[in-house]
């Protein structure tokens, strides 16, 4: 990855001057290839990282591993594909190891999420199995620590 995408990746919002000025660049330089960036299909979007347990929101998300059967033709894309399609689901990885696929999806509530996999994943031809994880904490997300860090203080020290 070239050091402008990784700029970018760190903080979306900094400015194409400020861009060229840590890259030793021209602005318009810079302007160019983010949008030859955007064009390909590089940089497919920009998001705000949130961290999601200071605001009070209702809502749930879950972890899915799912077994799946590849299909003679498309392998695990076809399935994959089709997953991504759920308003539910947020991310879609191919991994290696126990599982074939990883989910990542949200509901409003555990009920939601449970109807989500008992009656709209678990019914769709080639998904075997399904392991549910709901995260109850986040800690770190896309490299950003959701606590601020506290100053160190000393330890007391106790005979």
């Amino acid at each position: 990855m070239d050091e402008l995408l990784k700029l970018l990746r760190a903080n979306a919002l900094e400015s194409p001057e400020n861009l060229a000025r840590m890259l030793d660049a021209d602005p318009a330089d810079v302007r160019k290839k983010i949008a030859e960036y955007e064009k390909a299909g590089v940089i497919r979007g920009y998001q705000a990282i949130i961290n999601e347990d200071q605001l009070d929101l209702d809502s749930v998300k879950a972890v899915i591993e799912v077994n799946v059967t590849p299909e003679r033709e498309g392998g695990f894309d076809r399935v994959a594909a089709r997953l991504g399609k759920f308003p539910e689901v947020h991310s879609v990885f191919l991994v290696s190891g126990t599982y074939d696929i990883l989910l990542f999806v949200t509901g409003k509530n555990l009920r939601e999420v449970a109807f989500f996999v008992s009656e709209k994943l678990a019914t769709i031809e080639g998904v075997t199995r399904t392991a549910t994880h709901f995260m109850l904490k986040t800690y770190k997300e896309q490299g950003v620590l959701m606590e601020t860090q506290k100053e160190h203080e000393r330890l007391k020290v106790s005979p």
